[in-house]
């Protein structure tokens, strides 16, 4: 083993962690990189392309490479509208954070608007750029939303890091963007409980949301919140 990485691993250790309370989403230039973090309230966001690997294996690269771009530039765009802040891309994933008053209903919104994206233009979008569009454009994706208390530090090295959340909300929402059926949209009951009624109900007596009690990773049964619903921007 390297010394290098012996002696970094113990000092990462044994350093006490200097932590602060946060009040807006965190940049690199907010949270020191030597055991550094920055306690925040947030909503978590992940909105997963489905199906990319199996696009890259059936179309061309650069067919693939378009439909990705499409999705994670739309999605980017509808989060940043809705007051969300883009803090990781992963392939085909994109998770952002949301702060503040009404945090839980404006990530929501930020759903409901990518899912009406996906069915309203990238769908048509793609059967149209191409002579055999129609045997690919129904692309699906899953959107994963929790709520809570997380951790924001730095991983890395030096001139190559970035920001990392620990907490049950950010590795919640992207374990629930995984679950991509006919209800794209998945919410644990604690942003459920927190929307406004106007992102609860889209007519009287008639709810936007399937309450669905699924498994989670310690074997417990939970009440999760599922929709297929879509708002136009």
């Amino acid at each position: 083993m390297y010394p290098s990485i012996e002696s970094s691993v113990t000092e990462i250790l044994r350093e006490t962690w200097n932590i602060t309370n946060g009040t807006k989403v965190p940049t690199t230039d907010d949270v020191v990189m030597k055991n550094g973090g920055r306690l925040i309230d947030a909503t978590y966001l992940y909105a997963d392309l489905a199906g990319s690997t199996a696009m890259a294996n059936s179309l061309k690269k650069e067919t693939t490479a378009k439909i990705i771009r499409s999705y994670i530039n739309t999605a980017s765009r509808i989060l940043k509208h809705q007051g969300g802040e883009i803090r990781s891309f992963d392939g085909d994933r994109v998770m952002a954070i949301f702060m503040g008053d009404d945090k839980e209903s404006k990530a929501v919104r930020a759903a409901f608007a990518i899912n009406w994206a996906v069915i309203k233009v990238i769908r048509p979008a793609v059967e149209a750029a191409w002579s055999d569009g129609k045997d690919f454009c129904d692309i699906n994706h899953g959107i994963g939303i929790d709520t809570g208390e997380a951790l924001v530090v730095r991983g890395g090295v030096r001139n190559d890091n970035d920001l990392i959340s620990i907490g049950r909300a950010p590795n919640r929402a992207a374990k629930l963007s995984e679950k991509r059926d006919s209800y794209p949209i998945t919410i644990t009951p604690d942003v459920f409980e927190a929307l406004s009624p106007e992102v609860t109900m889209w007519k009287e007596d008639s709810s936007f949301w399937t309450r669905a009690p699924m498994q989670n990773d310690d074997g417990f049964f939970e009440d999760l919140y599922r929709s297929s619903g879509w708002w136009e921007l």
